[in-house]
């Protein structure tokens, strides 16, 4: 009894799930069929506009009443052209020196005893800006010296001690030990007085560190520090050499492949009304975390009116066609399958008609866009009333009688 039972559940189960995958697939079937229905109604519809665009365009030149009935509109047209199209990443930028140091003191820093420099002031490479406290500095580097003398003195007597021994020794009076003893004594004090030499070297340098140079020439466009403030570094001391400027952008990432060094770049300064014409010379080698894209960087002549820091535009061209068809983008529309645009044609009666040109468009850029094909040179295209025509309307560029 337990075995039938198994059978009649297992059955059971088996019959769900049959039921469960008739049920998808006439799903499945009622879908597929609801679209080749839509694909069809589609099809008749484009075959009947065409039809109808065939018999209006006969009408119109067996029938004079018919094209009077018509009504014309007025529209407005040029020719298409074909150009040399640009396209341009435009970009906010600023201007940075490449030569941009913030003095620090060679040492730990200290007390600013003496200033030597003012703001805006140029300076030279080397020159003198700061002298900090050296008090303590100066008298490490009077005991270093009079250790220096001491061992001096000291090794004098050590050797006069030694040649006195090894004369003895040479008569044969005294012991090898003695002179072993004398020997060892010069031997120490030359080893104290060479390392007393380094350390002398070594407080002098240190006592040179209270004096604080420029790395760079330039001007000292910052001079944040006064005589009896601490002096570290900070930033409190800017010097910028404006005689190599560069124009620096970030770029989205998604532009990688597309921008290269040598990548012509516009620099456009609003402020000075001002277009310099360069090139890209050097791209970061990450992406930054932050902003999502990476630098570039373009070197611009030195100009004494460009600042550190000041904005400009970056057009940089990442996109070229030569000889393409380009029109304005604001003519172009759109149905639920193409982009499409009108041109005017004229008929072997005098009349003229808007002709429907589906395009594939490449790059836009500002008001144009590229054409890959549906338009040649030439064709009149329909630049204003273009709104509401359709397939073998009649069209007028001057206003009809």
């Amino acid at each position: 009894m337990k075995k039938i039972t198994q059978i009649t559940a297992i059955a059971a189960i088996a019959l769900v799930l049959a039921s469960c995958g008739a049920q998808k697939k006439e799903g499945n079937a009622a879908v597929n069929d609801t679209k080749a229905e839509l694909e069809k109604l589609k099809n008749e519809k484009n075959k009947t506009e065409a039809e109808i665009r065939k018999l209006q365009e006969e009408l119109l030149k067996i029938d004079s009443n018919a094209a009077k009935d018509a009504k014309i509109k007025l529209v407005n047209i040029a020719p298409v052209e074909v150009q040399d199209f640009k396209h341009y990443i435009d970009l906010r930028g600023r201007v940075d020196a490449e030569n941009i140091s913030y003095i620090t003191p060679r040492g730990m820093g200290g007390q600013v005893k003496a200033i030597f420099v003012k703001e805006g002031q140029p300076v030279k490479k080397g020159q003198l800006l700061l002298r900090l406290d050296d008090a303590i500095m100066r008298q490490q580097v009077t005991a270093a010296r009079q250790q220096l003398e001491g061992i001096k003195t000291q090794l004098g007597y050590a050797k006069n001690i030694y040649e006195r021994q090894k004369n003895l020794w040479d008569k044969g009076i005294g012991t090898e030990v003695q002179l072993i003893t004398a020997r060892t004594n010069v031997q120490s004090l030359e080893d104290q007085l060479q390392s007393a030499n380094e350390g002398v070297k070594v407080s002098v340098e240190q006592l040179n560190t209270a004096n604080v140079y420029s790395d760079v020439s330039g001007i000292a466009d910052v001079v944040n520090v006064k005589v009896g403030e601490t002096f570290a570094g900070m930033g409190q001391i800017k010097i910028v050499n404006t005689s190599s400027l560069k124009a620096v952008a970030n770029i989205p990432e998604n532009y990688i492949s597309r921008i290269r060094r040598g990548t012509p770049v516009i620099v456009s300064i609003p402020d000075l009304n001002k277009t310099i014409n360069t090139s890209v010379s050097l791209l970061s080698q990450s992406i930054d975390p932050t902003q999502r894209g990476f630098y570039a960087e373009a070197k611009i002549p030195s100009d004494g009116m460009l600042k550190p820091d000041q904005s400009v535009v970056m057009k940089l061209l990442d996109y070229t066609a030569d000889k393409a068809v380009v029109i304005p983008v604001n003519t172009i529309q759109s149905d639920e399958k193409n982009k499409y645009v009108y041109v005017m044609e004229k008929l072997s009666n005098g009349k003229a008609v808007a002709r429907k040109k589906i395009i594939n468009i490449g790059e836009v850029y500002g008001e144009i866009v590229e054409v890959k094909t549906g338009l040649s040179a030439g064709e009149q295209l329909i630049t204003e009333g273009y709104q509401n025509l359709y397939e073998g309307q009649l069209v007028s560029t001057v206003m009809p009688n």
